[in-house]
């Protein structure tokens, strides 16, 4: 049965009626008399109850028939970030046609991916769901697409296979049976045009902490790839078409705005417009957009120890990673050293086997060493760089692993499977391996039961007790270490 079924009118009526931006993006309501579906924080005024439907996701509002709306564009809000909502198989399908798995492959290919066949793929899907692979997809291009024309001034042409459509043809007539009207009439409101950049706008529900999330990236920066600066994130990464460098900060609404919700604003620069959806996506999990924060907070409110942390800091996130494999060689060198020590290592490892970015960015020189790259260096050249021998070897076996496929850090990886084949690696061991799932794989319910600072803060002494004391608060353990990190580091 589609998840559509699952949602309360009356409850979705309400929240649609005061405008709460905490269900922004949970679901969207479909006005009968316009044709027209939109955020529950739309600033259009409320229409009737009887001229309601409510859908989960934009896709099921647009099967039904309804356009999306222009005035609060419901392609940038956030997403629903679901916890075993579907199967696993459904939820790393999505994962991966969100990140433009299709626009370049078979639904056959997806299923290889994932272990089963493309007909069992579509089965699961449509019976979960309530939608097929396709579909979804095609709803994803059209909605990058909408976004891209509000936002930036790419020409109609690169929009059309940015997104991934494989003519212009195919993409106009796909918007206008989609939207009602043409691309063009949609980019005569659409951003200026800047050379070799991207921009888009990023939504999240409220509140949201940006300013600590920035915070905690910026004191583990890599120096050379990454930096925090001005409240700003940037960074190198590889793309098909050859290196290039991301820059997010948050979007400061004008004081009334009807839009004054959380939002970051990424600015996507160089060749990296074939590979937009997989960027987009590695800046939504590394900055936690599509989590929520009212679910989250009521359940970590029931824990005597964490109250009182969650009220001080409501709006705390944990930080992704855009690149696993990045998090969690920076895990391995952070192991029982300061982060500040950590952050040297890890300089050290970029400036001997990271390749040159080529970018003329101050800051932005290097490219974060591939797994193929660290496999082959020998562990003596790893340890000439300050590594200990049990470190040095650690990145090293990691390394192989993940080059040969060992070692899952896709985003559609299932967190149980990582950490067996992580603690299966020589100098992984329980905290380093719930680390890289808890920021690399953003799995909610990671908890590295052995880190000091969270037995401290929980007043326990084990690793065993820890975990009993935080049993009732899945499957948000994360957040939990996040509060408990960041109340021990002000004291509170």
């Amino acid at each position: 049965m589609p998840i559509v079924d699952r949602l309360d009118p009356d409850a979705c009526y309400r929240a649609l009626s005061a405008r709460d931006p905490r269900f922004d993006g949970l679901f969207f309501v479909g006005v009968e008399t316009t044709g027209i579906y939109c955020r529950p924080v739309c600033p259009a005024k409320t229409p009737g109850r009887s001229r309601c439907r409510f859908f989960t996701r934009p896709v099921d509002a647009e099967r039904a028939g309804f356009r999306a709306c222009f005035r609060c564009r419901p392609e940038v809000a956030p997403g629903s970030a679901p916890v075993d909502a579907v199967s696993r198989l459904a939820a790393a399908a999505v994962a991966r046609i969100e990140a433009g798995f299709l626009d370049e492959a078979s639904i056959d290919d997806l299923g290889a991916s994932l272990g089963v066949s493309g007909r069992h793929l579509r089965r699961a899907m449509t019976r979960e769901l309530g939608i097929g692979p396709l579909e979804l997809a095609a709803s994803r291009r059209l909605a990058l697409a909408k976004q891209l024309l509000h936002d930036s001034g790419l020409p109609i042409t690169e929009v059309a296979f940015v997104s991934g459509f494989s003519s212009l043809r195919r993409f106009n007539a796909a918007f206008l049976r989609r939207f009602g009207t043409a691309p063009s009439t949609v980019r005569r409101g659409g951003g200026e045009a800047q050379p070799g950049v991207v921009s888009l706008r990023l939504d999240a529900r409220p509140p949201y902490d940006f300013e600590a999330l920035l915070a905690f990236i910026g004191a583990r920066a890599i120096d050379g790839v990454e930096r925090v600066a001005a409240g700003r994130y940037e960074r190198t990464f590889r793309t098909r078409s050859g290196p290039a460098w991301l820059s997010v900060g948050r979007v400061q609404e004008r004081e009334g705005s009807a839009r004054a919700q959380p939002a970051i604003r990424l600015e996507v620069h160089g060749p990296a417009r074939r590979d937009l959806s997989l960027v987009v996506s590695r800046v939504r999990r590394l900055f936690d957009l599509d989590a929520r924060p009212d679910v989250i907070a009521a359940r970590l409110a029931e824990h005597p120890r964490l109250a009182p942390l969650v009220a001080a800091r409501p709006g705390l996130r944990v930080p992704g990673a855009f690149d696993p494999f990045e998090l969690a060689v920076r895990a391995i060198l952070g192991q029982q050293v300061s982060v500040k020590a950590a952050t040297t290592l890890c300089r050290r490892l970029v400036e001997g086997f990271g390749e040159p970015s080529g970018l003329e960015v101050p800051g932005l020189g290097r490219l974060f060493p591939l797994p193929e790259a660290l496999a082959r260096a020998p562990a003596q050249r790893l340890i000439e760089l300050g590594l200990n021998r049990a470190r040095a070897l650690a990145i090293h076996e990691l390394a192989s692993a993940v080059a040969r496929q060992v070692v899952d850090l896709s985003p559609a990886a299932e967190p149980a499977a990582t950490l067996e084949s992580l603690q299966a690696l020589r100098g992984i061991g329980p905290w380093t391996a719930h680390y890289v799932a808890m920021r690399g794989l953003h799995w909610p319910d990671a908890f590295p039961s052995g880190d000091l600072v969270v037995r401290r803060a929980l007043g326990v002494e084990t690793a065993r007790a820890a975990e009993s004391a935080v049993e009732p608060l899945r499957p948000w353990r994360a957040y939990a270490v996040m509060h408990l990190w960041a109340g021990a580091a002000s004291g509170g």
